[in-house]
């Protein structure tokens, strides 16, 4: 059969073992055979069923490959006959099974990617209990930790899942009855794993996580056919937000309407402007976002002019079936300017309901900032402008009356000119100021008839009138302008400061100290304070501590601080220098909550450090435990029955025998002594007690005694009498060398010697010593674990040693100022390189090779 596209996969997904997943997948397989497609059993494990094996009659099965692992035969499915069958669809049991090692694939998963890849249809099962990212969830349920997982992008991939769903009571009659497990590990699964609790929370998930890929599904299919009409399959609340105070009512009321519905999910959005101004408050909307997320939802930020419109498009986006707003805080005045957001959004919403939440801020207006305080143009250009808007127009007025001005509408457009000078230097009032100024000075000295505040002609009562309203217009456009400028720059501002604060944290170790001083210098520079201090307590009324602290004499309390903004009842970041204006302190807040983000991780860090520290300690005393119950009791063992053998009245020994018992009390005794040794190395390289000697060292002096331990003839030496002196502890790179050449010869073949060779890196001023074995080797990902403490290769057997010596030469060798990695020997076995820094380079031509 030639395929020319990929192959599908459909998944059966159960709760737990015993559901029917495997079931469900043979009666597909029939179904399958009898539509006339060709099927072929890949893999299917029956567990011991007699209904799901008496599915399996009819069914063609590929036979399955033997694997044998340290000793014991296994069964696998053989890849490479169903690709060689070439069938139309094949059954794979157990998508997270572990294959065993010597497999083509770690995971069948794997094995069935293969298959997919070569057009081959795939029907395949699992469990909840192995999705990857479920692991955590499902162990603090069951307290069992699951080994084999899938991960969750496999399964997401899947053309088809169907979750094959039975309730706990039902599941727990089939155990009884003997339908999942052997009679003998009934009473034991009912009792622990089989827990009808377990159980319920197990379904839940899998029918929360099948829900999650039917929302992506239907997601998927509304985007690809363009459909923007909402389709209520899932109730989703999005609550509109506008940094205002009544943001934390709205989250609120739309957390217990979301509460009241099955899987109900809580979105809060925040429409921003394209052109970064906006009257919200960035605390307020990092409180709400927080409250947002605490509550179970997720919280979201876009861009949009129109705030109903962006609102809107956002629900119809995430197919939302509810709005929340509240009611408008506009004042009935300012409803002059059109109807609201609350009125469009109600208006256009369609098959979207909308909830409007009253709350104790509707009304009371929006609490905009004076326009005194946004315009910020200088004193110099406040002082300049109300000079131009009250001294100009007399003085232009004294001027135009000697020159005998040209006439009426000429002396307005100088007037007009005046005003919008007083405008562009001075802002809106004195502007505001000359318009008045001016047009009384137009009808006292131009407007017939002059010196009298009257007009004769109706045209020129017109003319000062626009006159008027122009002067005003131009005034409150360049005001306009002004305070838009400003704000734009005060945003810019903020954003470059918050993106640089940004960078800092990211950039730095993100639970080092110093990540935290240079956030608070941050603070002091952008602010211009003299001092910033990160307070905290270990009670809400207890005394203040400073966490970190920067700056001449920080403030030691909230009361001695010119700033302070609180973080909760514990924390607080406080300021000494200047007294900041209320926009300042906004983004200080912000400033603030990443600070005690960062405390907070460096404390977690701290507590995670101590806790491998103590797990570490824990490992290390348990395998000292096994090392003591075996590897040690072993030689005394050996030495004890020789001894008790020697002084038994009732047999008397020849000398060989004799001297055959004392061989094995002395080899007991060396080896008690060897691992006594290693394991006294260890503690010392834990506990950081090693203080090594540096001196310069001779290898000639250290190299031939680190190879008393092994037989005669093992070991073969290539170092050169001329090399420099390395700078080193003779005593611990005897010890080094000793172990990396025991360790050499115990796994090297009895034929062939290891090679100890010494050589010159003259470009790094550094010496390596080589110790090369022609035995088994080390694959590469395993290289780095045979340094571990504890650790043996592959199946090596217990009596062979605690499995110390590679780690204490390493250690040893790093507290020298060296390094001890390994490498393949060319031709087939494992190179220790022992690096070391040369005192002193010999002469060119005093170097010279030769073995010793």
């Amino acid at each position: 059969m030639v395929h020319t596209a990929r192959g599908r996969l459909r998944i059966y997904l159960g709760a737990a073992p015993g559901v029917g997943k495997t079931h469900a997948m043979l009666s597909e397989a029939h179904r399958r055979i009898e539509r006339g497609a060709d099927v072929v059993v890949g893999f299917v494990e029956t567990h011991g069923r007699a209904r799901t094996a008496e599915l399996l009659d009819g069914l063609e099965t590929v036979p399955r490959r033997t694997v044998t692992h340290r000793g014991a035969e296994f069964t696998e499915l053989d890849l490479d006959a169903v690709l060689a069958r070439d069938p139309a669809v094949a059954l794979v049991d157990e998508l997270a099974h572990t294959n065993v090692p010597g497999s083509r694939h770690a995971k069948r998963w794997q094995d069935v990617e293969e298959l997919l890849a070569a057009g081959i249809d795939v029907v395949s099962t699992v469990n909840v209990q192995h999705l990857e990212s479920l692991g955590d969830v499902v162990e603090g349920i069951t307290g069992v930790r699951q080994r084999e997982t899938v991960p969750d992008e496999v399964v997401r991939r899947a053309d088809q899942i169907e979750l094959v769903d039975m309730s706990p009571q039902a599941l727990r009659r089939r155990l009884a009855h003997g339908n999942v497990y052997a009679p003998d590990k009934v009473d034991a699964a009912l009792a622990h794993y089989f827990r009808p609790g377990n159980l319920t929370a197990l379904r839940e998930l899998a029918l929360l996580w099948t829900a999650d890929r039917v929302d992506e599904y239907l997601q998927r299919y509304r985007a690809e056919q363009g459909i923007q009409g909402t389709w209520q399959a899932r109730e989703r609340i999005v609550v509109g937000l506008t940094g205002g105070p009544e943001g934390a009512t709205l989250v609120r009321r739309a957390a217990r309407i979301a509460a009241r519905h099955s899987a109900g999910e809580l979105l809060a959005v925040h429409i921003s402007r394209s052109d970064g101004l906006s009257g919200s408050s960035p605390q307020a909307l990092i409180e709400q976002r927080a409250l947002v997320e605490s509550l179970g939802g997720s919280f979201h930020s876009v861009l949009g002019d129109d705030p109903a419109a962006g609102l809107l498009d956002f629900a119809r986006g995430v197919n939302a079936t509810q709005i929340v707003i509240g009611t408008s805080r506009r004042r009935v005045w300012q409803y002059v300017y059109g109807p609201g957001v609350g009125y469009t959004v109600t208006r256009d919403s369609g098959d979207i309901d909308v909830h409007m939440v009253n709350h104790e801020h509707a009304a009371r207006g929006r609490g905009r900032i004076p326009i005194r305080k946004v315009t910020d143009l200088g004193r110099t250009r406040t002082v300049a402008g109300w000079a131009i808007g009250v001294a100009g127009p007399p003085l232009l007025a004294l001027a135009l009356t000697q020159l005998h001005g040209p006439g009426l509408s000429t002396d307005m457009l100088l007037f007009l000119s005046l005003t919008v000078c007083a405008a562009l230097v001075g802002g809106l009032f004195p502007a505001i100021a000359s318009a008045l100024v001016s047009s009384s000075a137009l009808n006292y000295y131009f407007a017939p008839p002059i010196h009298t505040f009257t007009i004769a002609q109706p045209e020129n009562i017109v003319a000062v009138a626009i006159f008027a309203a122009v002067g005003i217009a131009v005034a409150t456009v360049v005001d306009l302008a002004a305070r838009r400028s400003h704000v734009a720059a005060r945003a810019q501002a903020e954003a470059q400061t918050l993106s640089a604060l940004a960078g800092t944290v990211l950039r730095g170790a993100p639970t080092g100290e110093g990540v935290l001083t240079a956030l608070l210098e941050q603070v002091r520079e952008t602010f211009q304070q003299e001092a910033v201090a990160l307070l905290e307590r270990a009670e809400p009324h207890g005394p203040w501590q400073a966490a970190a602290a920067v700056g001449p004499r920080p403030p030691t309390g909230p009361e001695r601080a010119d700033v302070d903004v609180p973080v909760g009842e514990r924390l607080a970041l406080v300021l000494r220098g200047r007294v900041l204006p209320a926009e300042d302190r906004r983004m200080l807040g912000a400033f603030a909550n990443q600070a005690a983000v960062l405390l907070e991780r460096r404390r977690l860090a701290g507590e995670a450090a101590a806790a491998r520290r103590e797990a570490e300690g824990n490992r290390i005393r348990t395998a000292l435990l096994a090392a003591v119950s075996h590897d040690l009791r072993t030689p005394l063992a050996g030495i004890k029955a020789a001894v008790s053998s020697l002084r038994a009245e009732d047999v008397e020994w020849d000398p060989e025998d004799e001297a055959e018992l004392l061989a094995g009390i002395e080899s007991g005794a060396d080896r008690l002594d060897h691992l006594i040794n290693n394991l006294l190395d260890m503690s010392r390289l834990q506990t950081g007690t090693v203080t090594p000697l540096l001196q310069p060292t001779d290898l000639d002096e250290v190299v031939p005694f680190a190879l008393g331990g092994v037989p005669p003839g093992s070991v073969r030496l290539d170092v050169a009498e001329s090399l420099p002196m390395v700078r080193a502890d003779a005593g611990l790179l005897e010890r080094v060398l000793a172990n990396l050449v025991e360790n050499a010869v115990k796994y090297g073949p009895p034929n062939s010697p290891v090679l100890v060779k010494a050589d010159l890196l003259e470009r790094d001023g550094r010496v390596e010593l080589r110790v090369v074995d022609r035995g088994p080797g080390v694959p590469e990902e395993a290289r780095e674990r045979i340094f571990a403490p504890f650790q043996r290769l592959g199946d090596a057997p217990r009596g062979a040693g605690v499995g110390l010596g590679l780690a204490v030469a390493r250690g040893f060798a790093e507290a020298m100022g060296g390094t001890v990695t390994a490498e393949d020997t060319p031709g087939g076995g494992l190179t220790m390189v022992v690096s070391l820094p040369a005192v002193e380079l010999a002469p060119p031509d005093k170097r010279k090779a030769g073995p010793a």
